[in-house]
This record gives C-alpha cells, sequence and structure tokens, in this order.
C-alpha cells in the first residue's frame, strides 16, 4: 500500500500513450516511463523508429507496443488510439509531444508553413486529447500532459506561428483542465527551454548561437531531454494528484527576464 505520508512517483500499472516517441525529448520520455513502471503506446509515423524501445521495455516486463500515427491525418489519429486502448484495455496517461517549428520572419511565412505548423502543434494536439479523453472520460479519469515550450511564453526572433501555437497549446491545457476537472482527468503543460536533442544540436553547437541562447539563461546551461523527463513523470504521477491547469516552465529562468 501506498505511504499516505510519502508522495507516490511511480506510474507501475499505467498504461501512457506518448506520440512522437521516436527521437528528442518524446523518446526520452518514453524510456523514462516504462523505467517508472509504465506501460508504453508509442505513436509515431515509423513503428520500426521504436522497435529497440518496445524490445526494451518488453525486457523490463512491461507492455510495450508501437502505434502507427501521424497527427496531422484525423484518421491515423483515432485508428491508432483506438488500437491502442484495444491492446492496453485502457490510457491512463497521454503525452502529446509532437511539434514542429519552421523558423522564418513573419514576413516571409507562406500559407503553406503556416497551416502546416498549426495542423500539428494544434490541430493534431486537439484531436489526440479529444480521441484519448473520451475513453478516460469513460474510464473514470485519466493524465494529460502537453509538451508546450517557453515559446508559448516569451517571444522568440522568426518563430512567430510557432510561437502562437504553444501560446494556444498553454490555454487550451487551461480550458480542458476546467472543464474536464470534473471527470477527474488533470490536464498540465510543460515549457522547456532549447534542450539537447539532434534537431536543435547543428544551431546549438554553433558558438555564437550557444552563446547567444545561453545569455538568456540565468541557470547558465542548456536543458537535457533528463530535465523534461523528469516534470513529465512528476505530473504523470500520484504525487501532482491535486495539480491541473498548470504550464511548468522548465526554462532555467529565460522567462524572468
Amino acid at each position: 500500500m501506498p505511504d499516505a505520508q510519502q508522495p507516490d512517483f511511480s506510474l507501475a500499472g499505467k498504461t501512457v500513450l506518448i506520440t512522437g516517441a521516436s527521437r528528442g525529448i518524446g523518446r526520452a520520455i518514453a524510456e523514462g516511463c516504462w523505467r517508472s513502471g509504465a506501460d508504453l503506446l508509442l505513436g509515431v509515423r515509423d513503428k520500426e523508429s521504436v522497435a529497440d524501445i518496445v524490445r526494451a521495455a518488453q525486457a523490463a516486463g512491461r507492455r510495450a507496443l508501437a502505434l502507427r500515427m501521424d497527427v496531422s491525418n484525423l484518421g491515423e489519429i483515432r485508428a491508432a488510439v483506438a488500437d491502442g486502448h484495444q491492446a492496453m484495455g485502457r490510457i491512463d496517461v497521454l503525452v502529446n509531444n509532437v511539434g514542429i517549428g519552421p523558423e522564418a520572419p513573419a514576413e516571409d511565412v507562406t500559407e503553406e508553413g503556416f497551416d502546416e505548423t498549426v495542423n500539428v502543434n494544434l490541430k493534431g494536439t486537439f484531436f489526440t486529447t479529444q480521441a484519448v479523453g473520451r475513453l478516460m472520460i469513460a474510464q473514470g479519469g485519466g493524465r494529460i500532459v502537453n509538451i508546450s515550450s517557453q515559446a508559448g511564453t516569451v517571444a522568440l526572433r522568426n518563430e512567430a506561428i510557432y510561437c502562437m501555437t504553444k501560446a494556444a497549446i498553454n490555454h487550451l491545457t487551461r480550458c480542458l483542465a476546467f472543464e474536464w476537472a470534473s471527470h477527474r482527468i488533470n490536464v498540465n503543460s510543460v515549457g522547456p527551454t532549447f534542450i539537447w536533442t539532434d534537431g536543435t544540436r547543428p544551431f546549438l553547437s554553433d558558438a555564437k548561437s550557444h552563446d547567444a541562447t545561453l545569455n538568456h539563461i540565468p541557470l547558465g546551461r542548456i536543458g537535457e531531454p533528463i530535465d523534461v523527463v523528469g516534470a513529465v513523470i512528476f505530473l504523470a504521477s500520484p504525487a501532482a494528484s491535486l495539480i491541473t491547469g498548470a504550464n511548468l516552465l522548465i526554462d532555467g529562468g529565460w522567462s524572468l527576464g
């Protein structure tokens, strides 16, 4: 039995669906979740890209399944969620991790680039959340963690559309937290700063870009994926049962300036 005087950070017995789990922050979250006791559903475009995570989780006694899931395709979202639910019997935690951020000055943004960013970051997140939220309502509760960004709170040059979508994710988080509280569904978001991943490495490996980025971070370092993993596991765990509608910034103090 859990100790009522000790916070419970375990995900044992929980099934977690993570979108965009093939690389970067999503991959790190997937690995962190199974190591914390969770069974995994991995929503990815290429199921082979997470075959190693599935094998590792299964070797540790967890159930794990890769799902073909392009979040810009509503049919794939609904099919993947249905298949995952059928395989596992329930979905206790959803981590909306997929996001894109093509860089462009506002005056050069194209309709195609605008639509693609909004469709993936905002529309995809909403309809994935809707599909899983319906199941959580039926089962009597759940946790949803949206991977937002510091860009939803601060302005970043040449990232107007990305910033817009992340700000929208933050407010969507609050709206759903309010609307679904009566169903015992906690909805929160986390907002990372620049994190060392394959996607950011080319930018951050440039000395000028690296130093300019550090100048905005009072704690004086670029984030690592594990910094985000800890926040997600906390919000998904019983220890965060009274937290909903929050946006936990993981920005080293960037937003304080």
